[in-house]
């Protein structure tokens, strides 16, 4: 794995959102890699965040770029 904070994510239609630690790993499970949001995670969330937490960032940091409001 490489030393990184970053997550592979996608957000579906219900506001749901699937993660993944590279694109590799997306694509193993059927993903296509088009369809991949590559989100930075702030060093202290990745290191010692719930999945709950490191989730909501990303479902927030995806509406974000959604939306085009920071």
């Amino acid at each position: 794995m490489s030393d990184n904070n970053a997550l592979y994510a996608i957000r579906h239609a219900d506001g749901s959102v699937s993660l993944y630690i590279d694109e590799d790993y997306a694509m193993e499970r059927g993903v296509n890699p088009a369809t991949l949001t590559r989100v930075e995670i702030p060093r202290e969330l990745f290191v010692s965040g719930t999945v709950q937490q490191v989730r909501e960032y990303v479902a927030t940091y995806l509406e974000t770029q959604r939306t085009g409001t920071a």
